[in-house]
């Protein structure tokens, strides 16, 4: 029997529909749209791949965002702790230098977010922008004296980013914004070899979508070799059967992630993690697949 009070039940379906409201605000997209472009049209070349994390193999965004709020979250104790005064304000300032690198990973991430997840994106990044607004004012108070004033703004501008933070906990993990996509191919994929076909029904230099068991697959014939790659990108599940091969690798046509054809590594981003590759074999004329290492 559920021995939970039911104010606790309420209470706790009220904090999921606020955070689940922002999704449907069809309202943000018109300033997500130009700000979205002004995101992907800033000059970072090789290191866009990087502010996503692609050399990390995860979104390096969640990892930056511990340096602000640790620091923030340090500074409110020792403001009511004995000769803390002056840590406080160092850490105040260190949280404002951390936060314009931190915030610069999220907003290279956003830029390729769907409209729903973009939306919560957005209202989590106008509550960390408040953040920063009343702790530069807790810091600019503390510097003029006036010590109640500057732990005042601090603790609204803790409050901010904790709206933010919870805003990103929902955004990476409620819908799904971050992990990558592919981390149940290892269970859907074949252990034993399974037919995909011909091998004259994958022209050269086509990708095609088929099934191995019950995942589904994309195959690419070039020159002599077949490469068969999980269908769906890791990055949020665009179909690979319908991108591009450029260069020996192929492109998402949903957000532009490329992945080696020979081994799923990621060569651009926004995916961070590799797609999943099969293990290949002719037999009589037709192409078998199975999971890598299986045999």
């Amino acid at each position: 029997m559920d021995t939970t009070p039911l104010h606790t039940h309420r209470w706790s379906r009220r904090l999921r529909r606020a955070l689940d409201a922002p999704e449907r605000w069809e309202v943000l997209d018109a300033p997500s749209r130009p700000l979205a472009e002004a995101v992907e049209a800033l000059p970072l070349g090789p290191y866009r791949d990087a502010l996503h994390g692609v050399w990390l193999g995860h979104p390096l965004h969640p990892a930056m965002i511990q340096l602000p709020i640790g620091c923030w979250t340090s500074a409110a104790l020792l403001d009511y702790l004995p000769g803390g005064h002056r840590s406080a304000d160092a850490l105040v300032a260190a949280g404002l230098l951390t936060a314009g690198p931190t915030a610069l990973t999220g907003w290279v991430d956003w830029a390729r977010l769907d409209p729903p997840r973009r939306r919560t994106g957005l209202v989590h990044a106008l509550c960390n922008t408040t953040g920063v607004l009343l702790y530069g004012g807790s810091l600019l108070a503390r510097c003029r004296g006036h010590r109640a004033r500057g732990r005042l703004l601090g603790l609204a501008g803790l409050t901010a980013v904790s709206a933010g933070a919870a805003l990103g906990g929902h955004l990476a993990y409620r819908q799904a914004a971050g992990p990558g996509r592919a981390a149940a191919v290892p269970r859907l994929a074949p252990a034993d070899w399974v037919g995909l076909g011909a091998v004259e029904d994958f022209p050269p230099g086509e990708p095609v979508r088929v099934t191995a068991g019950e995942l589904a697959v994309v195959v690419v014939h070039e020159g002599e070799d077949f490469h068969v790659l999980a269908e769906r990108c890791a990055h949020l599940s665009g179909p690979l059967s319908e991108g591009a091969l450029v260069d020996g690798c192929l492109r998402c046509p949903w957000h532009g992630s490329a992945f080696r054809l020979r081994d799923g590594e990621v060569v651009h981003g926004p995916a961070t993690a590799p797609q999943p590759v099969l293990e290949t074999r002719v037999l009589s004329g037709h192409l078998e697949a199975r999971l890598p290492g299986a045999g």
